[in-house]
Order: structure tokens, then sequence, then C-alpha cells
């Protein structure tokens, strides 16, 4: 009876480490997906940073040059920015949403939610809320 609840506890510890490692992985895809769209901001390839929408963004935007000008009006902080942290990551009415603090070129801090999408090409940005639009200097 004892080596049953021993089996049962080692097989419950298996079954949290390979989530625990699963969640990681994810974490990792997903600050990384975001993480490449900021470097080609920074270097102006619109045409790259385009790649990291979902594809029902990239339809609805029709063109990296329409995605540029929502970008350089609606979200200079991403566009212009001085420092990127990664915080929260978090489940919300079965939505992955990926909480982002953004120093901008001028040391203005915004807070921003990321909605991330599992793609057949991984997982893409499917939108981005600023949840502070006025933040304190860093």
């Amino acid at each position: 009876m004892m080596r049953a609840g021993f089996f049962a506890a080692l097989g419950g510890l298996v079954v949290s480490i390979f989530l625990t490692v699963s969640a990681a992985a994810q974490q990792d895809d997903i600050q990384g997906t975001i993480q490449n769209q900021f470097d080609a901001f920074e270097v102006d390839d619109f045409e790259t940073a385009f790649t990291f929408a979902t594809p029902s963004l990239q339809r609805l935007f029709q063109s990296p040059q329409n995605f540029q000008r929502m970008v350089t009006q609606g979200y200079p902080m991403v566009w212009r920015f001085s420092e990127v942290t990664f915080l929260d990551l978090r489940q919300e009415n079965g939505l992955t949403v990926q909480t982002v603090r953004v120093v901008d070129a001028e040391g203005v801090t915004h807070l921003l939610a990321y909605l991330m999408v599992q793609t057949d090409a991984g997982w893409r940005i499917g939108g981005v809320q600023i949840l502070d639009a006025a933040g304190v200097a860093a």
C-alpha cells in the first residue's frame, strides 16, 4: 500500500515538473516573439515586425506600410523605446496575456498588455492594449 502511495506521489511530481517546464518554455516563446518584434522596430524593419502579428491582424492591416503607420502613430513607445521589461504572463478569460513595461525614448513608462495567440507558425501578437497612457518618468 505504501508503494502505491509513493508511485502516486512520484507521478504527481513528474506531472508538476512537466507542467512547470512546459509553462517556462511557453513563456520563453511568447517573450521571444515580442522581443523579436521590438528588435525589428528598433531598426525600422516593419516588414519583419509585421510577421509577428497574427494572420487576422495581417489581414486587417493588409500591408507592412499600413501596420507601420498604425504603430508609429498609435504606439510610438514600442517603436522608439529605451527599455523593455517582461512582467506577468497570465490566462485571462481563456486568453494568453503578456504584460510588458516599456520606457519610451523620453523616459516615460508605459504598461502594455499583449494578447498572444498560438498559431501553426508559433506564438503571434493578436493585439496590444495600453494599460496606462501616461506613465511616470523612469
